[in-house]
């Protein structure tokens, strides 16, 4: 089974996490470090917040020029700080791209991921890059071990096939510019590949047991209202619904968002017809998920604020109009 994830930074605002995990996000690794003196600080609130949610979560380094071993303890010390160096988190990632790198990538790596070892205690490492770099500067028979796996960036909008093969590559950054209920823009989306599962990609070898995902409500069909329970935003609640926080607070006159109560009740869409949910399949289109559903191509993409209807992502849920 293809578990879906992301990896995000400080150009990634999330807003809700528990709406993240309900659209079968599993998994995030946080940009934590880059160099040696760069600190991403919008990571520390947001990893105990994930966790929270039931998204496993993992850090990850930006790898520059200069000694990997001042990298790897600087990137360990952020680890430890933020509990992501314990069993059951995401494995480590070092993020290989910086063009200064190429000509000394294949030195970099070893000295880096044995230093981290040491530093850490944590065996199981992730490395990155995209498919040019895989095919023509790094060469993982010099430096990946059993306790190393690969993770490809290829934007070929088909999650989990890279069109590139490697006994140790498990994941497969497929797009750049995904959407995610909870997450405001775009964010990076991730797939496993072939046998590899989530359990393969955990520090201690195998995944935290997952809290269930919160279900998605169904309003009857005969009032679209929604109760507001306990730890509910207007944001969540819109997310889960495939609306917007405007359009929730117009149709119920709600003048500040940021102030719901519990027990109160939300119209979701006035009693308007639709507002089924689909999670899109792998080999899934979007003109045929439309006929499936007696509705248009344009109709779909307009409620889902899809702006390419090429690009839809298995995994990924829709809201029928």
């Amino acid at each position: 089974m293809t578990d879906y994830g992301i990896d995000v930074s400080h150009w990634n605002p999330v807003q809700d996490w528990n709406a993240v995990r309900g659209n079968g996000i599993n998994y995030c690794s946080f940009k934590l470090t880059e160099g040696t003196g760069y600190t991403d600080r919008t990571s520390g609130a947001r990893i105990p917040a994930a966790r929270l949610a039931g998204v496993v979560p993992g850090g990850y380094h930006f790898a520059r020029p200069g000694d990997p071993d001042a990298q790897a303890d600087h990137f360990a010390n952020h680890l430890r700080q933020n509990n992501l160096h314990t069993s059951g988190s995401l494995a480590p990632m070092l993020d290989m791209e910086a063009a200064e790198l190429r000509g000394t990538a294949n030195a970099f790596i070893p000295r880096f991921i044995a230093r981290l070892r040491a530093a850490t205690g944590v065996r199981k490492v992730l490395v990155y890059a995209n498919l040019d770099w895989f095919t023509r500067i790094l060469d993982p028979a010099r430096w990946a071990d059993d306790g190393v796996l690969l993770w490809i960036a290829r934007y070929n909008g088909n999650p989990g096939n890279p069109g590139w093969t490697h006994p140790k590559l498990a994941l497969h950054q497929h797009t750049q510019t995904g959407t995610v209920p909870g997450i405001s823009g775009h964010v990076d989306r991730n797939a496993t590949i072939g046998q590899f599962t989530l359990s393969d990609l955990v520090t201690g070898g195998s995944a935290p047991t997952p809290q269930p995902v919160p279900p998605t409500p169904t309003p009857p069909a005969d009032t679209e209202v929604y109760t507001v329970r306990s730890g509910d935003t207007l944001s969540g609640i819109a997310a889960r619904f495939g609306t917007t926080v405007a359009a929730l607070a117009a149709l119920n006159g709600i003048s500040d968002p940021n102030r719901i109560y519990a027990g109160q009740q939300i119209r979701i869409r006035g009693g308007t017809a639709g507002g089924q949910r689909y999670q899109i399949r792998s080999g899934d289109t979007l003109s045929g998920i439309a006929a499936k559903f007696g509705t248009s191509v344009s109709a779909l993409a307009s409620r889902n604020n899809i702006s390419n209807p090429n690009r839809i992502y298995a995994g990924q849920w829709l809201t029928i109009p």
